[in-house]
């Protein structure tokens, strides 16, 4: 046993010189400077009162529309939409991977045992019988392999795997985001078009009843096939409306229930029945840039990403010095299993393996090189996520300060035209005025009432859309493993 310290000895001192080496080749993560404006130039709402934070990181925005049905549905689509479960899936891989390599922090330790019969041949053992021409091996053994990690390359492995697995993550958040996003507007978008399709019904009817007057009004001799025709025309042409908003409005279910993972017509007996549209939420506080760089889960991911590439500088650097391996072996071998853990049966090897690609120093270089520019375009990738965030809030402000402008136009556009309809209907009846003039308002009414109700769908996106660019009255963290689980399936 004495024989054998030298070699623990150098063993320890390795392996003492591993934990204390704190030297890892390459380039350390830095967070790159992104200059912001104190404020958004479209944030239109600066210095008002009343205004909604969207900051808080367990608000569910959908709650703030006060419609249970929305909150219910982009509820679901979080819960089973199936793009989700692939951004799980590749979430749960990239962790999968980390803890791969920190195990190569620690020894590879396997097991192995062998029995083996061999014969040689009479010209091989010339004289023996064959008894003695016969022999058996038995073997069983222990082997550990560690690569002393002098370098940092296997630390600049784990560094870069951690960053893959919270890349990962922020593209889950991302994708939670997104999703919620277009189960909201998909759903105001329904509401909208239905109250649309409505107002296209009541003008029909309203038409139908026009033309009705008319036709009694040619039975008695006070009118004339041309104003028939056009009482006539003007019905068809709103009536064309209706299929086209019917199927907009088959179109937007069969997306809702999509977005939840279920079959197209999943939800037709649930939504097909006209609801109103949710109510405005309170006016909306976007924060400042600064703080959207902050929460935004695609700027989080971009940066993670760099990380990774960055770490990667290192993973090649590393190759331009030597690898060191220890390896051991703790085993028994003898003829007969009845000898195989007897003392003199022991076995052991202790090994320090160097391998060093210094003769093929190029290709070394080259791909150092390769990780160099991957990681300038991850930098460049990052800068252009953080530009785009900043233009997709800007653009989403802007549309929902303008179209919250345009609605409150058309809302006072579409009450005075339904007046001035009613107003035509009186003086039309009275014999004051012309069957034109009803027909022009009543047209008027279905183009003013269409545009209001489409313009109010948009100003209620449009909060969708602001919400979602900040990234802010959403749950920032994981789903429950628990729920993922079960919402994932066999």
């Amino acid at each position: 046993m004495s024989d054998r310290k030298p070699l623990f000895e150098k063993l320890e001192v390795a392996a003492l010189a591993a934990a204390l080496s704190a030297c890892a080749v390459g380039p350390d993560h830095v967070r790159p400077t992104t200059p912001t404006p104190g404020r958004f130039a479209r944030d239109e709402l600066a210095g008002g009162a009343a205004r909604t934070a969207v900051t808080a990181p367990d608000l569910a925005f959908w709650r703030a529309f006060g419609d249970p049905q929305l909150a219910r549905l982009v509820e679901d689509a979080l819960s089973f939409n199936n793009d989700l479960k692939v951004a799980l899936a590749r979430y749960d891989r990239a962790n999968a991977l980390l803890r791969e390599a920190r195990y190569d922090r620690v020894p590879a330790v396997t097991a192995s045992a062998e029995a083996s019969h061999a014969r040689l041949s009479a010209d091989q053992a010339a004289g023996a019988p064959g008894d003695q021409r016969d022999g058996e091996s038995y073997s069983a053994g222990i082997n550990a392999a560690w690569e002393l990690d002098l370098f940092g390359r296997i630390r600049r492995q784990v560094e870069a795997n951690r960053a893959d697995a919270a890349a990962g993550a922020a593209d889950l958040q991302a994708l939670q985001v997104a999703v919620a996003g277009e189960a909201a507007r998909t759903y105001i978008e329904l509401r909208g078009l239905q109250e649309r399709l409505r107002v296209a019904r009541e003008n029909a009817a309203n038409q139908r009843e026009t033309l009705r007057l008319v036709d009694a009004r040619l039975g008695a001799g006070r009118g004339t096939e041309f104003d028939t025709a056009r009482a006539r025309a003007q019905l068809e042409t709103t009536q064309a409306r209706v299929p086209a908003l019917e199927a907009a409005v088959a179109v937007a279910v069969h997306r809702l229930a999509v977005l939840s993972g279920r079959p197209p017509d999943a939800s037709i007996a649930e939504l097909e029945t006209a609801a109103p549209l949710p109510a405005l939420p309170g006016k909306l506080d976007p924060g400042t840039p600064g703080e959207l760089l902050r929460r935004r889960p695609d700027i989080a991911a971009a940066e993670q990403r760099l990380h990774a590439a960055t770490a990667r500088i290192g993973i090649a650097t590393a190759d331009l010095f030597p690898r060191f391996t220890l390896g051991g072996l703790i085993g028994t071998q003898a003829a007969d299993t009845g000898a195989l853990f007897g003392r003199d049966s022991e076995t052991h090897l202790i090994a320090l393996g160097i391998d060093w690609s210094f003769l093929d120093i190029g290709r070394v270089r080259a791909r150092i090189a390769a990780a160099d520019a991957d990681a300038e375009g991850e930098l460049a990738r990052y800068r252009q996520t953080v530009l785009l965030a900043l233009e997709d809030t800007e653009n989403a402000l802007v549309r929902y300060a303008r179209a919250r402008t345009e609605d409150a136009h058309l809302e006072r556009g579409a009450r005075d035209s339904a007046q001035a309809a009613r107003l035509a209907r009186v003086r039309f009846d009275a014999g004051a005025a012309d069957l034109l003039e009803v027909l022009d308002a009543e047209r008027t009414r279905l183009q003013a009432q269409d545009a209001f109700a489409d313009a109010r769908a948009r100003s209620i996106a449009g909060a969708v859309g602001v919400y979602k660019a900040l990234a802010g009255g959403w749950p920032q963290h994981l789903p429950e493993r628990e729920k993922l689980a079960a919402a994932r399936g066999p």
